[in-house]
């Protein structure tokens, strides 16, 4: 499906200039239904419109100088009206006010769905798992 494959183009490209510290870009890519869901690395898990717009404007607050952002596709899939990407996507950046630009790596999985003017993303879980880890690891202590 073209048209899906564009809309996570773009979403991209707007996640590129959030990595700099704008999110207006990737907040124009989000439905403003109150099922929309986020569950980023810097805080918990937040449901509806005005919960995701308030979250991720605080991660965009975190981050700087975004470069070299690239997105690595696992998988995809989409109906006609809904789709969905897990990915791996990396970049430079300055987080929590650092002087200096550091790797990151973020396990992201985006749903989209197709709404009157297009591709919007409902859903996106964001965490740094990118490789294995000891079964521990998940023990809170």
């Amino acid at each position: 499906m073209a048209d899906f494959d564009d809309g996570r183009q773009r979403y991209h490209r707007a996640l590129e200039v959030f990595v700099r510290g704008d999110p207006e870009p990737v907040m124009s890519m989000w439905s403003r239904r109150e099922d929309v869901t986020l569950a980023n690395p810097l805080g918990p898990p937040v449901r509806g419109w005005d919960a995701v717009r308030e979250t991720a404007n605080r991660a965009a607050s975190q981050l700087a100088d975004g470069e070299g952002f690239s997105v690595e596709c696992i998988a995809t899939y989409a109906t006609a009206d809904l789709g969905y990407e897990l990915a791996i996507e990396r970049c430079r950046v300055k987080v929590g006010g650092a002087d200096v630009a550091a790797p990151s790596s973020l396990r992201v999985t985006n749903i989209f769905r197709r709404e009157e003017n297009g591709w919007k993303v409902v859903h996106r879980h964001a965490d740094p798992i990118t490789g294995e880890r000891p079964a521990d690891s998940i023990v809170q202590s």
